[in-house]
């Protein structure tokens, strides 16, 4: 256990801070909260995780991570999908998957990366076929 980041007063990083995977019971981070369910519900955040991780350090910065913590007894259910809802989550995928070079469904989602079709960024490839 790392004794640096044991604070469980928040008297050194002003909230109740807990080394990497010593959170105490009644806690959880966002991504366990919607696991189980439920959403913060506008809760503040009750305590966080630190821990060291030079998988992710930036130049210039400690390679310190953080995990923020909220109470699970806080914690309210999430909010059922509504049928205008799906309808807009259904419009935007739509539009995610018309190629905006030759304006067809392309069947899949174009790639942000690629910005069109396929078939669109090789037409050479496509007419020697």
């Amino acid at each position: 256990m790392s004794a640096r980041f044991f604070d469980p007063d928040g008297d050194r990083y002003g909230i109740p801070t807990f080394p990497f995977r010593m959170a105490p019971d009644g806690y959880a981070t966002r991504r366990q909260l919607r696991a189980s369910g439920l959403r913060p519900g506008g809760q503040p955040v009750a305590a966080q995780l630190l821990w060291f991780s030079n998988r992710y350090r930036r130049p210039g910065s400690p390679p310190v991570r953080v995990a923020y913590l909220y109470r699970r007894d806080l914690a309210k259910p999430v909010r059922p999908m509504t049928p205008a809802k799906w309808a807009a989550l259904g419009k935007a995928n739509a539009a995610r998957r018309v190629c905006p070079e030759c304006e067809t469904d392309a069947g899949y989602r174009i790639p942000p990366t690629l910005g069109m079709c396929v078939p669109c960024t090789t037409p050479e490839e496509q007419r020697a076929a």
